[in-house]
């Protein structure tokens, strides 16, 4: 994938496609950052606030419930405001949630602050939501769409390796104020380069926001979040947890019946319902189990001592920012190839195999987690299929939105995605809850059985992905001005 493949010609703006793709890949570039950094050095941040291995997941799953909430208000109001201003709002949001980690003293002060970092996962539908539209008119739309987001995509992996061999490098030699103030000036600086280099363009969709909806959705999320909380807590056994649980996935009931009925729906369930839409939906529900909810697990697994705990790789920080290197590279590779495997599979195709490339890669490891060879083989197979699928579920569900709900659909597959990264976090922490000594932090290593239900886990949401695609139109992720789909990139 080449940029000058890119169409050049204005739409409407002054900017031609090319610097606006340029300007977005800056912003993709902090957002690698920010996926990349933490990674390597959780074990290091448990330490710093006196925490437990497993407990580093609750950070996760309390900023992808976050993400989850605020996805859809965001990709709606970009579609009535403009995405540009959701962009900055966005970015404002997140830079305060990095300058909190800098300077947080405690779990809560850490929680809160990582919980609104999680804002920037608006920004990769907003900027593919910006290209649909910039590219409307030229014949070509979903093809170059898909170009664009497969460069975003790269970038973004790229730079998740920048951020990750960062921190690991940092981490042994500087205070932990330090290492974690430098993501947040990344973002500081993104937030300016989308204020100059973005053009301003009013939003195309009519009606107002569903505060209901929203505050339903929220409310059912809620409670689901709460019941994973008391099984941490109290155990399996523990008929609150499971009651909270029933009564939020109930409360998905009324918000189904209420978003069906209403004009201007926060969550578009009658969109979400055709055939072209929900299975590209469930696949992005289903990927952020492995994509989102297994990167800490993976982490502390690396880095855990066999001759202590009896398992795990034993690596130091700048180890696990190698292997986090590798995998990525990977991500970026199934992301630039994705034009050039959807012209020989077809568009469709392409995304089964790609689900059935992350299935393998976390069955990998089930029998082979001894060595550091191995670590690679699986995240390298993992990653192939990942890359491919964060560059391609976005514009595959702009092809199937109407032009007014293209930043709705495409803020969708990163709200699914994270709500599947949320409760696949909250259930991972449970299944690695600690079996260490509870004073003693760095006493505190999760079972193995743990890591084994985790990676088990994300190979069957992975199948079950690769069954929903298969159920999706074939014509649906094609470009109708394109019928015989993408042309190699070059």
């Amino acid at each position: 994938m080449s940029v000058h493949r890119l169409d050049r010609r204005p739409a409407e703006g002054t900017h031609s496609l090319v610097a606006i793709v340029g300007f977005l890949v800056c912003v993709e570039i902090a957002s690698g950052i920010l996926q990349g950094y933490y990674t390597p050095i959780w074990k290091d941040v448990a330490h710093h606030l006196d925490m437990r291995d497993a407990d580093v997941n609750w950070f996760e799953a309390a900023q992808l419930i976050v993400s989850a909430l605020v996805v859809p208000f965001l990709a709606r109001l970009g579609d009535l405001v403009g995405h540009k201003k959701v962009l900055l709002l966005s970015s404002a949001v997140t830079a305060l949630g990095s300058w909190i980690l800098a300077f947080a003293p405690s779990f809560t002060t850490f929680l809160v602050g990582f919980a609104l970092q999680g804002a920037y996962v608006v920004w990769l539908p907003m900027e593919v939501a910006i290209i649909h539209r910039r590219t409307a008119g030229t014949g070509r739309q979903a093809l170059l769409t898909r170009r664009a987001a497969a460069i975003l995509v790269g970038a973004l992996e790229l730079s998740v390796i920048i951020g990750a061999l960062t921190s690991g490098a940092l981490v042994e030699s500087t205070s932990m104020g330090l290492v974690l103030m430098l993501p947040a000036v990344a973002v500081t600086a993104c937030f300016f380069v989308v204020l100059v280099g973005i053009e301003d363009v009013q939003g195309v969709g009519r009606g107002g926001i569903d505060y209901r909806g929203l505050g339903l959705v929220t409310l059912a999320l809620g409670l689901v979040m709460a019941g994973l909380i008391a099984v941490r807590l109290d155990g399996p056994g523990s008929l609150l947890a499971w009651v909270l649980v029933a009564a939020g996935i109930a409360t998905m009931v009324p918000f189904v019946r209420f978003e069906a009925a209403h004009p201007d729906p926060i969550v578009d369930v009658r969109l979400f319902a055709q055939p072209r839409q929900w299975p590209v939906q469930l696949t992005a529900f289903l990927f952020g189990m492995s994509v989102l909810g297994a990167q800490i697990p993976l982490s502390t697994f690396a880095r855990t001592d066999p001759d202590v705990a009896g398992y795990g790789l034993g690596a130091d920080a700048g180890f696990v920012s190698t292997l986090i290197g590798v995998y990525v590279i990977t991500l970026a590779i199934g992301a630039f190839t994705l034009p050039l495997t959807s012209r020989w599979f077809g568009a469709r195709n392409a995304l089964v195999l790609s689900a059935v490339l992350v299935a393998a890669g976390y069955a990998l490891w089930l029998p082979f987690h001894e060595s550091t060879g191995q670590a690679l083989l699986n995240m390298a197979v993992a990653g192939l299929g990942s890359g491919a699928l964060v560059a391609a579920l976005p514009a595959a569900a702009a092809a199937a939105a109407p032009a007014d709900r293209t930043g709705f659909a495409t803020g969708m597959t990163n709200a699914t995605k994270t709500v599947g990264g949320a409760i696949a976090s909250s259930v991972f922490a449970i299944a690695l809850a600690s079996t260490g000594s509870l004073d003693d932090p760095t006493e505190g290593h999760a079972p193995l059985q743990g890591y084994l239900t985790v990676w088990t886990v994300c190979a069957v949401a992975a199948l079950l992905a690769a069954a929903a695609l298969l159920v999706m139109p074939r014509e649906a992720a094609e470009d109708p001005e394109d019928p015989g789909g993408p042309t190699p990139a070059g």
